[in-house]
């Protein structure tokens, strides 16, 4: 141990970690930045630079976590009585201390690398629809997965331990019990949808220009208090958030003959921004101003896309800007608006443009695939045949080509394993936090009256100024006064869709 480390007291040391702590952070965002700008803005032919400087910031990151200072500083601290808000700064990045230093920097380079050189490629399979074009990326990827998860722990399955990047707190138990729940219990309200006489509104039929969508999600975001100052609005072939409390970005997509998509990507992805601009900005760089892991985050983006913006007393508001903003929506009414954005689909592929119900089974054929391949159950060369057959068994259709199968996602160009469970998660944390806000607000008013405000500060209050200081448990039970349960979500589709499909 340094002679520094043995004389400083704890309130030193801790001063110390907390500077390395955020020296890590603002390499890290620094990072993000760079990938933000390889998705949305980078020439084609910065692949190879790009994949060297983020592998270099990676190795940085990864060293400036996992040197023997900041080993010998977490021993002092671990041991130490430390304050409030001291103990959460130190527990997460205690955390993160355990798994990285399990991992060989070599190893974190190379998945690094790994991932920058793969979404070009998966970028182009998806453009031909070959997934032989991805097919090495990603095994690689899964192989790396793989040993990244055996560094960390052995004796538990790789999926697991990979798992527990994303979130964890929940544990995989829980995502196995949320999910069969939903399962059980919307495979029948499906069915008794597509059973029903109920014919919905279908108002969308022509083209609409590109131009004329963005400004009209631009408005959108305007009405529900998007923070220009401190983000900005882009496209992306898969829609995406990233940023900080000071420069929150988001990004949607737009298709000439379906506006629907991107305003309802918009208004998801303005829910992920919004959680971030509302972390502390006096806590940037620690846990304490960094957001909770993507259940939580996929609560906020679920909340507002569903609970405000899938409402009636929502198109209310928005149908004028409909009206306004596209081309031949001059007779649009607000109920055929509710409709087209609440119909379930027999025959959606894509998993970013599903219905609210059908999406959940998108999510459980990915969860069981991913599980399969991290596994070593399933080839990787069988994976397109396997995820045909899964939507046929789940969701009664099959894709045609690999680019509405299993290209469509891109977390797997990124190494995502382990990632897809949080979207279910976060959808019924979001209708528990819901049915939570409601025992204090009336938020069906609220949207009513466009008076957003107080339903964001509700959830800053409540969410968003705790940052990590919670473990993902605590924070649920402290924001809705109970653990998990997916007793709201099925609840508020059953009677939402009960009522729209009369059933």
């Amino acid at each position: 141990m340094s002679d520094s480390a043995t004389t400083a007291s704890p309130d030193e040391t801790y001063e110390e970690f907390l500077d390395r702590v955020k020296r890590r952070y603002n390499v890290n965002a620094a990072a993000g930045v760079l990938r933000w700008d390889q998705e949305v803005m980078m020439p084609e032919g910065g692949t190879t630079a790009r994949s060297g400087q983020l592998s270099a910031l990676s190795a940085i990151g990864h060293e400036l976590l996992t040197d023997e200072e900041m080993g010998e500083w977490m021993t002092t601290l671990r041991d130490a009585d430390l304050d409030d808000d001291q103990q959460p700064v130190v527990r997460e990045v205690g955390r993160e201390y355990d798994r990285a230093t399990s991992v060989p920097t070599d190893l974190v380079e190379e998945i690094s690398a790994a991932t920058s050189e793969a979404h070009p490629e998966w970028t182009e399979a998806k453009e031909n629809s070959e997934f032989e074009t991805f097919a090495p990326s990603l095994k690689r990827l899964v192989e790396l997965n793989r040993e990244y998860a055996e560094h960390i722990d052995p004796d538990r399955p790789a999926y697991e331990v990979l798992f527990e990047e994303y979130e964890p707190y929940l544990g995989l138990e829980t995502a196995d019990r949320v999910l069969t729940e939903l399962r059980e219990g919307l495979v029948p309200l499906i069915e008794d949808v597509r059973e029903s006489d109920v014919e919905l509104a279908t108002p969308f039929d022509g083209e609409y220009p590109e131009d004329a969508q963005e400004e009209l999600a631009r408005t959108v975001l305007d009405e529900l208090g998007y923070d220009w100052e401190h983000g900005r609005l882009d496209t992306a072939p898969h829609p995406f958030s990233s940023g900080t409390q000071f420069d929150a970005r988001v990004t949607t997509r737009f298709d000439e003959s379906e506006p629907l998509g991107a305003l309802l990507s918009t208004i998801h992805e303005f829910g992920h921004a919004r959680y971030t601009q509302g972390l502390p900005k006096d806590q940037y760089g620690t846990p304490l101003g960094n957001s909770r892991d993507l259940t939580v985050h996929e609560s906020q983006s679920r909340f507002w896309e569903n609970h405000v913006g899938r409402t009636t007393q929502f198109c209310e508001r928005l149908v004028p800007l409909v009206q306004e903003h596209l081309p031949g929506a001059e007779d649009l009414t607000a109920q055929e608006l509710f409709e087209a954005l609440n119909e379930v689909y027999e025959d959606n592929l894509i998993r970013v443009e599903a219905d609210e119900l059908t999406y959940h089974l998108h999510i459980v054929a990915r969860y069981e695939i991913e599980r399969e391949m991290i596994s070593g159950d399933l080839a990787i060369e069988d994976v397109p045949e396997v995820w045909d057959d899964t939507y046929e068994e789940y969701l009664g259709i099959r894709p045609e080509n690999d680019a509405e199968g299993c290209l469509q996602d891109i977390h797997w160009s990124h190494g995502s394993f382990g990632y897809f469970p949080t979207y279910s998660l976060g959808s019924v944390l979001a209708a528990q936090i819901d049915a939570a806000m409601r025992e204090d607000l009336d938020v069906d008013g609220l949207v009513a009256d466009g008076e957003f405000e107080p339903i964001a500060d509700w959830l800053e209050t409540e969410i968003h100024q705790h940052g990590s200081r919670y473990t993902t448990n605590e924070l649920i039970e402290k924001a809705t006064g109970e653990p998990l349960t997916a007793e709201y979500f099925l609840d508020y589709v059953e009677e939402k869709y009960g009522e729209l499909y009369d059933i």
